[in-house]
């Protein structure tokens, strides 16, 4: 069972994100403030779920939080500013878009870079552990999710509809044939070096 706050009585927000991993696509992370007596028998983190799961799930958060908000950093400031920081960034720019300032924000993993003063606390594997925190890797996976589908109708033959970007076989065979696209993380290792993975 999840836990329903951090500490009780102020307003927490939950924080994860999506996509580090991945070899094209934006990072998106989301901001989640559920009602402190929230609960749920399935929520949980998104990668436990199954996609129908996840849906019904994204359409239950946005109809019962007291506000979410989902930020975006896309590959370019990726390749700029590094994964890591723009996976802050994308954080701050989903706290942004909150209605209520959050007294407490709940961060999916072990580091985290200070938001307006924002007192935070880092939970590993806490999307396993509140229930805000699996909200937010819901909303962040789901959004995410959407754009890569959208984006594998314009960029065909990289299967991104299945794969999200991530470093599949097939992602990367697409890369050796087709080469990039603006969309590819050029700081990232987009082929391995072993090639003959593609033999």
């Amino acid at each position: 069972m999840l836990l329903p706050y951090f500490q009780e009585n102020q307003i927490e927000a939950g924080c994860d994100e999506a996509g580090r991993g991945c070899l094209a696509g934006p990072v998106v992370a989301a901001a989640v403030v559920l009602p402190p007596d929230y609960h749920h028998p399935v929520l949980n983190d998104s990668k436990q779920l199954t996609e129908k799961q996840r849906d019904e799930l994204r359409i239950e958060i946005v109809k019962e939080a007291i506000s979410f908000g989902v930020g975006v950093a896309s590959p370019g400031e990726i390749d700029d500013i590094n994964i890591l920081n723009a996976s802050y960034l994308a954080m701050h720019r989903a706290v942004d878009q909150l209605k209520i300032t959050p007294e407490m924000l709940l961060i999916d993993g072990n580091r985290f870079k200070p938001h307006n003063e924002i007192p935070y606390e880092c939970v590993i594997k806490g999307d396993g552990k509140y229930y805000s925190i699996a909200a937010a890797s819901i909303l962040a996976k789901t959004h995410r999710d959407e754009l890569m589908r959208q984006l594998a109708l314009e960029f065909t033959g990289y299967s991104w509809e299945t794969n999200m970007g991530y470093p599949t076989r097939a992602h990367r065979s697409a890369i050796k044939a087709q080469g990039v696209t603006p969309h590819h993380r050029m700081s990232f290792q987009l082929l391995p070096a072993q090639l003959e993975l593609f033999d």
